[in-house]
């Protein structure tokens, strides 16, 4: 994981920062939500405060909750099967239920479903975390 090294620029430090607690927000009502994604908004909160504040960004990578989602995929272990499938299952529904019903455009809606089709592939490619692998042989 790389080092938390602030923007030298204090405004756009202080936009970055405002940026990972609007993620930060937007992940814990994807807690309480069934149709909005939490890893990605979560990942996207640590990369504002890794370059907008050490303190926070190491609030979020060693919270309770989500911290070790997030400390798996900044550290290239990837996530855990249950994660992916969760990712993969909402991704889904709220992309079918966008383009089918709520957009009118044949062109959109295709490439709505292009973009949900490629994010699947990226996220099965992802690797699951070890003792993830390792809790389920044990069964």
């Amino acid at each position: 994981m790389r080092k938390p090294s602030p923007h030298p620029n204090p405004l756009l430090r202080r936009l970055i920062f405002i940026g990972g607690w609007l993620a930060v927000v937007l992940g814990v009502i994807g807690l309480l939500l069934p149709v909005v994604p939490t890893a990605p908004f979560l990942i996207l909160a640590a990369y504002c405060f890794l370059n907008s504040s050490p303190r926070f960004y190491h609030w979020l990578v060693e919270h309770r909750v989500f911290g070790l989602y997030v400390r798996y995929y900044l550290s290239g272990q990837g996530m855990p099967e249950r994660a992916k499938l969760m990712a993969v299952g909402m991704l889904w529904l709220m992309m079918l239920i966008t383009a089918l019903w709520i957009i009118d455009s044949e062109w959109l809606s295709a490439l709505l479903l292009t973009i949900a089709l490629a994010v699947s592939i990226y996220i099965a490619a992802l690797p699951e975390p070890v003792e993830t692998v390792a809790r389920r042989r044990k069964r």
